[in-house]
């Protein structure tokens, strides 16, 4: 190496050593900046349509750049409303027919967002079954999960249908596989949920299958939230901004999801290579303009339809009289257009 060379080096590394300098405070600052908050938030069930916007928005950096990190627990044997009332994660999926008892017993959770704007329940059969409206179901077996809110809802949709509730058989479900059940004639029909169930079984199975969804007999029984999200007291509390910044990335989630199916299902399968892709993809499609009426507003609910839901659970002593409904949910927590 020559002289010359070398002093041309010796001065390139004095150059950048200066520039290195001039650039520090900047480097440091960004350096020295917030760490990202860690936050969870467990499923209701294993991964599947109705958690889209979440696995979205995580998988295309939403949460990330909220400044949260984000950890997804799918559920054990501890409820995730348990959980999320003794401190253990910060926001849960769930439904209002398992927060409504939560409250009662003391956990201090709160709704903050609706996942789907109607229930998409519905009773199935085999078309061959011959029930075709909930007065069918007399005479015939229902498989039960063996909870009061579902006795009280058969029971109300027969009646209210003309029919003789009493003649409705209960049977205790001995799998949630509901093509097993159904096509040993273990049961007659079973309440399911549409975006999955009915599409497994009619679409992936090639069963005949046919269905009541519940949102046709609304002059019976009520619409509820089921899922929803929810987070605790003490975060709304002492924490509100979390909040608002996790709603704000599910919200930009579920966006991409009602306007780009598809990917919905690519990011759950990629969290959950087990799951059939053609299910996930079907199902994704029938849910992206059910997520909510209006795109703009995802996660909005309804002071009317939480009443009714509790006026119902009142109705059959399934929930106190002196329930207060206004604190067990809250839209202020969304994104403000």
């Amino acid at each position: 190496m020559t002289a010359s060379r070398t002093r041309l080096l010796a001065a390139a590394a004095a150059g950048l050593c200066l520039l290195t300098a001039c650039s520090a405070s900047a480097t440091d600052d960004v350096i020295s900046g917030p760490a990202p908050r860690p936050v969870s938030v467990i499923l209701d069930w294993t991964p599947n349509t109705n958690h889209s916007g979440l696995y979205l928005a995580q998988s295309r950096g939403y949460f990330a750049d909220a400044g949260i990190d984000l950890t997804i627990v799918e559920p054990g044997d501890t409820s995730g409303l348990q959980l999320l009332a003794a401190g253990k994660v910060d926001f849960a999926f769930s439904v209002a027919e398992g927060l409504v008892p939560a409250r009662e017993q003391g956990a201090e959770v709160v709704s903050v967002a609706t996942v789907i704007q109607h229930n998409t329940s519905s009773l199935i059969s085999l078309t061959e079954s011959g029930v075709t409206r909930p007065r069918d179901l007399a005479g015939h077996s229902y498989g039960s999960y063996g909870s009061e809110l579902e006795e009280a809802l058969i029971r109300t949709l027969v009646e209210c249908d003309g029919g003789d509730p009493d003649a409705v058989e209960l049977t205790p479900l001995s799998s949630d596989d509901f093509r097993i059940g159904l096509t040993e004639h273990q049961f007659d029909t079973a309440w399911v949920f549409d975006a999955w169930d009915t599409i497994r079984l009619g679409q992936i199975d090639g069963l005949d299958v046919s269905t009541i969804p519940f949102m046709d007999h609304t002059d019976c029984i009520p619409d509820w939230y089921t899922p929803l999200v929810a987070t605790s007291q003490e975060h709304l509390d002492d924490d509100p901004e979390l909040v608002r910044d996790f709603l704000a990335a599910l919200t930009h989630g579920y966006e991409d999801a009602i306007a780009e199916p598809q990917a919905a299902a690519d990011a759950i399968h990629e969290a959950a290579p087990e799951i059939d892709e053609a299910l996930l993809a079907l199902s994704a499609q029938w849910l992206g303009p059910r997520y909510t009426e209006d795109p703009q507003h995802w996660g909005v609910q309804e002071a009317k339809v939480w009443d009714d839901f509790v006026g119902f659970l009142q109705d059959h002593d399934l929930a106190d009289a002196a329930f207060d409904t206004g604190a067990a949910w809250t839209n202020d927590y969304l994104p403000v257009d």
